[in-house]
């Protein structure tokens, strides 16, 4: 009798939390649309082109980074320098590989697409791949986080920083990606920036032990 009641408490505690659970997910859905929606807004030429010029312009700015630091190390002869380059180049297509990865994954519908009717589409032609996560932001983040770690000063890192989130505004604001997505590939470029920054100093670290043995 007493293991019965247990299993019934145990079944109802089950359905508690998988309803609490779907609530919460419906909730988290709902305010990321209703952030969107608030940052999307109606046309506006002005403000359109704007938006629209800092998301076209972004991959020649996070292709600038690497090359900028290679071609500084090797003006300055510097290999500190050009190991960051490097380490850049390869933030980026870490970055870009994962966001590949996730969007087949997630496959999510993008928000003009599935709600045209509350979100207006401000960029032509509209991207067709999946929406999670955001491409042009994990690229900006990854770049801009490289960068800051290369050059670790406050007047490089407030800047390249300010470029990332303007690059995620413009996508919200052009309609193509949610504020989820936006978050996931802020946290997707810098985790890639910071994880071959990692590997580079662990490389670098054996190098050096292997040539100066103990």
């Amino acid at each position: 009798m007493l293991r019965f009641e247990l299993s019934e408490v145990k079944k109802k505690i089950q359905l508690t939390l998988c309803t609490l659970l779907f609530a919460t997910g419906l909730y988290a859905q709902g305010l990321d649309l209703n952030i969107l929606k608030g940052i999307n807004g109606p046309v506006n030429p002005g403000a359109d082109k704007t938006w629209r010029f800092v998301t076209k312009k972004a991959i020649f700015i996070d292709a600038a980074v690497p090359a900028s630091l290679l071609i500084a190390g090797f003006i300055n002869h510097d290999d500190d320098l050009k190991i960051s380059g490097l380490q850049a180049g390869a933030s980026l297509l870490v970055a870009g590989g994962s966001t590949f990865v996730l969007k087949k994954i997630f496959n999510r519908t993008r928000p003009f697409v599935a709600h045209p009717d509350v979100i207006t589409l401000k960029e032509f032609p509209g991207p067709t791949d999946a929406s999670f996560p955001s491409g042009h932001t994990a690229f900006a983040f990854a770049a801009a986080t490289s960068l800051s770690l290369a050059v670790p000063k406050w007047y490089v890192i407030a800047p390249s920083f300010a470029y990332a989130s303007a690059v995620g505004y413009s996508r919200l604001y052009l309609g193509v990606h949610y504020p989820s997505d936006v978050l996931a590939g802020a946290v997707v470029g810098a985790g890639s920036a910071y994880i071959t920054w990692k590997a580079q100093k662990w490389l670098m670290g054996k190098k050096k032990h292997k040539t100066y043995p103990e």
